[in-house]
């Protein structure tokens, strides 16, 4: 099995772990993100009210609206990525080790060529994932209708109110989000928000240059330090990741913003703020309309969610590559013995 590969796949691992624990988060966010109701954005609701509103209005299984596809998601866009991540990472050590050999630099992969191949598996992974998180978007934000009925309705003869009940839309499934993206744009309705995502790789490519260096330097430090150990525990793991993710989140936040609402379902209605036509529009809108704090909604529960995300993924993959390849090597070994 090659190295790529073993990658992907413990990347893959550790995404899914890491979006089971913090996608209650991630819905909420992604409804901060493109909330355009003034009456409630005044209420500013923190994380925690917002997710207790959701869970009472509509349920438990709101939270997790569009799992199905996020976990898909997932596993496709880390495992992509990781796979790519170490083919190209590979290409730049030995590009290294050749420019060592002619007399320039150490053999390492500088900060630089780190961001470059980050970027170019970011780019990669866009482009063959974003159908997806275009229908998990639709589903995040898809409001289901309160389960308290009104006054009104109470009063209503049992006929009428049995009529009611059964003239409520079926659940919103996967099947649901796909027809309606497909109805409004077509096939290219699945590549909504592409340009901004496009410009999101520089969030994992910032945050894989904190990370790689950050690591290096502690690995550096722990090679000349007196007591010999040079492995890094997972819990250095974790927390080099949280620290890595929660640079390049602050940075390119409101990208994520703009791709959010371009993917969400656009609002027709005849007022102008609630529609967006592109990326520019949507941006020189958002600025007119609601400022430039319209670009910063919902940072504090993404970074909690993002952070956390990040740090669990991180710390897993790394577990499952070393697990990988002590297996690996401990069957090699056997069949040399035998």
């Amino acid at each position: 099995m090659s190295d790529a590969l073993i990658n992907g796949l413990a990347g893959a691992g550790g995404g899914i772990i890491a979006q089971l624990i913090t996608y209650p988060l991630q819905t909420v966010n992604t409804r901060q993100q493109t909330e355009r109701d003034l009456k409630k954005e005044k209420r500013k609701l923190g994380t925690v009210q917002r997710m207790c509103q959701v869970v009472k209005d509509e349920g438990w299984g709101r939270l997790y609206g569009g799992l199905t596809p996020s976990l898909a998601g997932t596993a496709a866009s880390q495992g992509v990525y990781y796979y790519f991540y170490q083919i190209f990472r590979n290409k730049a050590e030995a590009a290294a080790l050749e420019q060592m050999k002619i007399g320039i630099g150490d053999g390492s992969v500088g900060m630089l060529s780190s961001l470059l191949v980050a970027a170019l598996s970011g780019c990669v992974n866009v482009l063959l994932t974003n159908p997806i998180w275009v229908v998990v978007t639709r589903m995040q934000t898809h409001t289901k209708i309160s389960k308290s009925l009104p006054s009104q309705t109470r009063s209503i003869p049992s006929d009428e109110a049995i009529l009611a009940a059964a003239a409520e839309p079926p659940p919103y499934g996967t099947v649901h989000a796909i027809q309606e993206v497909y109805d409004e744009a077509g096939v290219w309705g699945f590549w909504k928000g592409v340009f901004p995502t496009l410009i999101m790789v520089s969030n994992p490519s910032i945050q894989f240059m904190l990370y790689e260096t950050m690591l290096k330097k502690l690995k550096k430090r722990r090679a000349l330090s007196k007591q010999g150990n040079n492995g890094i525990t997972a819990l250095e793991i974790f927390l080099l990741g949280a620290l890595a993710k929660l640079g390049a989140t602050v940075v390119t936040y409101p990208l994520l913003v703009v791709k959010a609402r371009l993917q969400a379902k656009q609002v027709t209605t005849s007022d102008k703020r609630h529609h967006y036509k592109g990326t520019l529009d949507a941006i020189l809108k958002m600025i007119r309309y609601e400022g430039f704090h319209g670009f910063y909604k919902g940072m504090s529960t993404k970074i909690v969610q993002s952070v956390l995300a990040a740090a669990v993924l991180f710390m897993v993959k790394e577990e499952l590559v070393r697990g990988s390849r002590f297996l690996l090597t401990s069957k090699a070994t056997k069949k040399l013995k035998s």
